[in-house]
């Protein structure tokens, strides 16, 4: 265990030295492990436990074939490592639930008359065990219940494991039954490819995790990006200017100095003129846009989020109307510059980053 100083405030991390691979092995050799849900997280988590060599099986619904012709892709084999859902779920001692938030609460039933005295339930996100009222994902009391929430989207977690990077992960125990569901969580987490794991409670997780996405991640800063190009485009400027001064700077060049230093080593390698009117705005969007993270949040902690995500998740339409929503943003005058942006840049073979610049990776999507 390390204690880090994060900001003026110490917490607690677990890194590969506290926690290495051979011990993860170790705690876990008797387990088998099955990843219910082969869409976002499954093939990254389970690939990258597979690859470390832990025992792993996948449960998967053969209907949704695209998910099922993946794991097969990956290797997984019909009646030895790749089983329905259910069977799975009876052959697992560490049930990892990774559909998605609706889908849980489907498949609740299923997986609840599997689960054995001593077995572990596991997520990878706060939202069924924290908002159980609404959910009904209730586990039984002779069983742990534990949490390794990575942050980053399932293509991170495998891609960061593939090079050796590795990706941050919060831990949490709900329910240890046994007294050994912390080091079997730890594991996981190790086993799942986190470089680091740092503590969290169920609600603290989902909380943080629904407001960040609505907020900062993706819901506020699509919404930002929108609002310039839009005002850009508005008084005259061209596509590709507005673009790039709207989304290709930032994504390409600001936000990497942000990752490899901070925020303020962002600031001062920039032109004095861009210094000077940052420092000057930043007061003002952040009065502006904390009102609605504020609003955010208490819809977060009232479950009212959840109650839109639920009813538009068990839609039968949900897929058909989600691809809609999403053409019309991939559709749109910004992402089809965007697009054509892309295309245009130097195919050339990216240049080394001196060790002294080097950052550490964050959360991506």
């Amino acid at each position: 265990m390390a204690i880090i100083d994060f900001g003026g405030v110490k917490e607690e991390v677990i890194t590969r030295e506290e926690f290495p691979m051979e011990k993860a092995l170790e705690v876990l050799k008797d387990e088998t492990i099955a990843v219910i849900g082969y869409g976002v997280q499954g093939p990254a988590q389970g690939l990258n436990m597979r690859d470390n060599g832990f025992k792993v099986i996948v449960g998967q619904a053969k209907q949704f074939e695209r998910d099922w012709d993946r794991a097969l892709q990956d290797g997984w084999i019909p009646g030895e490592t790749l089983f329905d859902i259910e069977e799975a779920a009876r052959r697992g001692t560490i049930v990892q639930m990774l559909v998605s938030d609706a889908a849980q609460q489907a498949i609740w039933p299923t997986i609840k008359k599997c689960l054995q005295p001593g077995d572990a339930l596991y997520f990878s996100h706060g939202f069924s065990i924290t908002y159980k009222d609404q959910t009904g994902v209730i586990p039984p009391n002779n069983i742990d219940v534990i949490l390794v929430a990575p942050k980053g989207s399932g293509t991170s977690v495998r891609r960061n494991f593939l090079s050796g990077a590795g990706i941050n992960s919060s831990f949490a125990v709900e329910q240890d039954y046994t007294g050994r569901a912390r080091e079997r969580c730890l594991a996981l987490g190790i086993a799942v490819g986190s470089g680091y794991l740092f503590p969290t409670t169920f609600r603290n997780e989902v909380f943080s995790d629904l407001t960040g996405e609505r907020g900062v991640l993706m819901g506020a800063l699509a919404g930002i990006m929108e609002a310039q190009y839009d005002v850009l485009r508005s008084h005259g400027h061209s596509p590709s200017e507005a673009f790039n001064e709207t989304v290709e700077e930032l994504t390409e060049s600001l936000i990497k100095l942000v990752s490899e230093r901070g925020m303020d080593w962002m600031y001062a390698n920039c032109s004095a003129t861009a210094q000077r009117g940052a420092l000057d705005w930043k007061p003002k969007f952040k009065a502006a846009v904390l009102p609605v993270f504020e609003d955010l949040y208490e819809r977060v902690a009232s479950g009212a989020e959840t109650k839109r995500v639920l009813e538009s998740g068990s839609n039968p339409d949900y897929q058909k109307v989600l691809a809609k929503e999403l053409a019309e943003i991939g559709n749109s005058e910004m992402w089809l510059a965007g697009k054509a942006t892309r295309s245009l840049r130097p195919k050339e073979p990216a240049r080394e980053i001196s060790e002294a610049t080097k950052g550490v990776g964050g959360r991506e999507y």
